[in-house]
């Protein structure tokens, strides 16, 4: 009997460990400054922060590259929730890049991309 109570005790401490994590899906909105949506502009998606307890605390790692629609949106599947990375390129516009802290289920990404800056050089 104390075995029964025993394995039945391991096996709903153990249930926590298997359930997945919580997931989030993002939409990454890009435009320009005047708010004219950019698109096929290269998006890139990266679950930097979290670790797996059912795989001993080994690294998450999920990436994404997508291209951004006509309406300048780039729709990602599920993602862990947690910090994300999201990195934007697009030509004849600066590159983007930064590390958002995402904890809802769904979350839609506003990203303005900047006109390239005239070259700096020091012979001038």
């Amino acid at each position: 009997m104390i075995r029964k109570a025993a394995v039945v005790f391991l096996a709903l401490c153990a249930l926590p460990l298997l359930a997945a994590p919580p997931t989030t899906a993002i939409v990454v909105r890009v435009t320009t400054l005047s708010g004219k949506p950019i698109d096929h502009a290269s998006v890139i998606v990266r679950f930097i922060s979290g670790h797996a307890k059912l795989k001993l605390y080994k690294a998450i790692r999920t990436q994404y590259e997508l291209q951004t629609t006509q309406e300048g949106e780039a729709k990602i599947p599920s993602i862990p929730q947690g910090k994300i990375q999201i990195q934007v390129i697009a030509k004849n516009y600066q590159t983007f890049g930064d590390v958002f802290d995402i904890e809802e289920p769904q979350k839609t990404v506003e990203i303005k991309l900047n006109p390239p800056q005239s070259q700096y050089s020091v012979h001038e």
